[in-house]
């Protein structure tokens, strides 16, 4: 989702580099922890995990626009002229009642930010949109890592065009623009900038697994926040490259 761009998304240098509180591979505070009874989660498993570190709210409730864009500086190191027009788009689908606020279950309103062949939500006409599908990402995940132990950009190309081509066989009110195959690009660039070396791709498939399936910055398996900073000409060399490399409309 472009959620995923947003967010779509993460972690965090030796200790006490940066910042202070850091021990153990997290910062003291943003443990991981699953959500719990009423709290609200958005389709974008990146997103999610900056809930359950507690970059945001945990509850996942009244989120505002500057709370999102500094809590994925500061897990992530994404550029801020990158996240900010992601998250104020995010937050025209609020359901709280004030404008520069949003609950992150309110970004599963379609055609918005979410959109179908997500690569671990089922498509909105099938009901649910939003919670991790277990069949769709094993998909996923089955050809994320069928080119070993690192995602390359090619890899992550090919998955991205292999589920929307699933996604298109199999419902009957498909939807997929120019402008969803754009977030759609941005979605895979973000991960692999995210977790992967610079604008040359090569995550970690382990990281990725985890975030996907878990929600989860794995610390623990040694991620951590990139010393230089994401930039949107990061994003864009990226999303290009993916694009490129396997497209969807050609």
């Amino acid at each position: 989702m472009y959620t995923n761009i947003l967010f779509a998304t993460v972690s965090l240098l030796a200790v006490g580099n940066c910042y202070p509180g850091l021990a153990g591979g997290t910062l003291d505070g943003h443990g991981y922890r699953k959500p719990g009874p009423g709290d609200r989660r958005s389709p974008c498993p990146m997103v999610n995990s900056l809930a359950n570190h507690a970059f945001v709210a945990r509850s996942g409730k009244n989120i505002s626009v500057d709370e999102m864009v500094n809590a994925i500086d500061v897990a992530l190191n994404l550029s801020p002229l990158s996240s900010r027009p992601v998250v104020e788009t995010a937050a025209t689908t609020s359901t709280t009642g004030y404008p520069n606020t949003f609950n992150l279950d309110d970004l599963k309103q379609h055609g918005v930010i979410e959109h179908d062949s997500s690569l671990s939500r089922n498509d909105v006409f099938f009901g649910d949109n939003h919670r991790f599908d277990e069949v769709i990402y094993a998909t996923t995940a089955a050809g994320l890592s069928a080119g070993g132990p690192v995602v390359s950009i090619a890899t992550a190309a090919r998955v991205r065009r292999a589920r929307n081509r699933a996604a298109r066989a199999v419902n009957p009110q498909f939807e997929f623009t120019p402008r969803e195959d754009t977030f759609s690009q941005f979605e895979s660039a973000l991960y692999l900038a995210v977790f992967g070396n610079g604008t040359q791709g090569d995550a970690p498939m382990r990281w990725v697994d985890i975030m996907f399936r878990e929600e989860r910055i794995p610390y623990n398996e040694g991620y951590r926040r990139p010393t230089r900073m994401i930039s949107n000409d990061d994003i864009l060399e990226l999303a290009s490259k993916v694009a490129a490399a396997a497209p969807i409309f050609t």
